[in-house]
């Protein structure tokens, strides 16, 4: 039986004391920490390949840190299942000429890292799961400079041929924010992302499914609340009408962000699409759930954790439980929770408009064209909530609620 290998963690390698001899510490993975009695602290990585035993050096330490060589280690491990000797990639760029730190890889992870700050933590994720997905393990290891529109064009396709032609035109987005980078950064000449305009076909135009008539409305919380999976999923389930916050905003609430006291969740500017800090006021029923809920996992980071509880939960966890309840794609989505809302306070409830577009976070104006903060009618937006939750208890039970629209002049 193997030895079981304890990942390394910064701490220990950066505490790690020379001894008479080398020795090394291991990573997993064929990543290894090389120790001089010199002090010098090398990254090495042991692999196989045609049956041969080989190493590869990734740099010193702290040079490269510790998740740099993890990144080079798992770099090098998609090389091998693809049968390419990651040796040899390296000989060739060396041949070539090629500086390490202009390749597309390295490049996008310093433009993600440079950015990072102005996006919301869900966006930043997509970015960095599209780019690690679709595009490093093609043209990550190719120098910036040399990437043509052909090459680019051939990425994207492989991601249409799989029926996901609208995240390929943001994946050619996200290419151009990285070449026009590289080229600003003068380690590229040009943007051929920009040349491929038109070189894939336009994906027809989404609505995202909501359901906004309230006696189908009635039945999906009814449906919700009869859910048989995961306590954790069905909460967020329940408190996704009260408090229609877009789904990655719901994803990654935390514990710290809620205020029992004040019945209110304070969403800070990071997490936002705008980049703006949001108040959303609780209803007595979203505090119930959330109360029940902080039993379970109150003593973690997140409100809705995934399976660790380092980590929110899937951004696909509501998607299929809607799927599950028998809520096609086409019927409701996460996000239709929003619609669901901004449509039957608007037409049935007769709210404001702008105490409405207000709590949906949408960028509203003053007369004089300020953005209102996020305390704005803050009175009139706690009495909505709970007037909403009221009512969608009155759905639930199937009380006999008339809907009307707003005469018109």
């Amino acid at each position: 039986m193997p030895r079981r290998i304890i990942p390394l963690t910064d701490m220990k390698v950066q505490k790690v004391k020379p001894k008479d001899k080398p020795f090394s510490l291991f990573d997993g993975g064929g990543l290894y920490l090389l120790v001089t009695p010199s002090g010098g602290k090398l990254w090495r990585f042991k692999y196989r390949f045609n049956n041969k035993e080989k190493k590869l050096a990734f740099g010193s330490y702290p040079e490269i840190s510790l998740l740099d060589a993890r990144r080079r280690r798992d770099d090098a491990r998609r090389l091998l299942a693809n049968s390419v000797d990651p040796g040899d990639v390296r000989k060739a760029q060396k041949q070539a000429n090629i500086p390490e730190t202009e390749t597309f890889e390295v490049i996008a992870r310093e433009w993600h890292t440079r950015f990072i700050s102005t996006w919301t933590t869900g966006h930043a994720e997509t970015i960095m799961g599209r780019l690690e997905r679709d595009l490093f393990p093609w043209i990550g290891k190719c120098p910036i400079a040399a990437i043509k529109a052909p090459e680019l064009l051939a990425v994207l396709r492989r991601v249409e041929s799989r029926g996901a032609l609208e995240s390929a035109h943001r994946i050619r987005t996200i290419c151009g924010q990285v070449f026009r980078y590289a080229v600003a950064t003068g380690r590229a000449e040009r943007d051929p992302a920009a040349d491929l305009k038109g070189a894939l076909p336009q994906p027809q135009e989404k609505h995202r499914a909501a359901i906004t008539d309230p006696a189908e409305v009635g039945k999906l919380l009814r449906a919700i609340d009869g859910y048989q999976g995961s306590f954790i999923v069905k909460c967020a389930l329940q408190i996704a009408p009260l408090v229609f916050v877009r789904p990655g905003e719901l994803r990654h609430a935390e514990w710290a962000e809620i205020d029992f006291e004040n019945a209110q969740w304070n969403i800070p500017a990071g997490k936002m699409k705008l980049k703006e800090p949001h108040l959303v006021p609780l209803s007595k029923q979203a505090i119930e759930i959330l109360t029940e809920l902080k039993k379970l996992t109150g003593s973690g980071r997140y409100v809705f954790p995934g399976r660790t509880s380092q980590r929110p939960m899937s951004d696909n966890a509501i998607l299929a439980a809607l799927r599950n309840m028998g809520y096609p794609k086409e019927e409701m989505s996460g996000h239709g929770f929003r619609a669901m809302a901004r449509t039957i306070l608007d037409e049935v409830l007769q709210v404001r408009p702008d105490f409405v577009e207000h709590q949906l976070a949408h960028a509203v104006r003053d007369p004089n064209g300020r953005a209102y903060n996020r305390t704005a009618h803050l009175n009139e937006r706690i009495k909505m909530m709970q007037m909403w939750a009221d009512y969608l208890d009155g759905l639930r039970v199937g009380a006999k609620v008339l809907p009307f629209k707003k005469t018109t002049g």
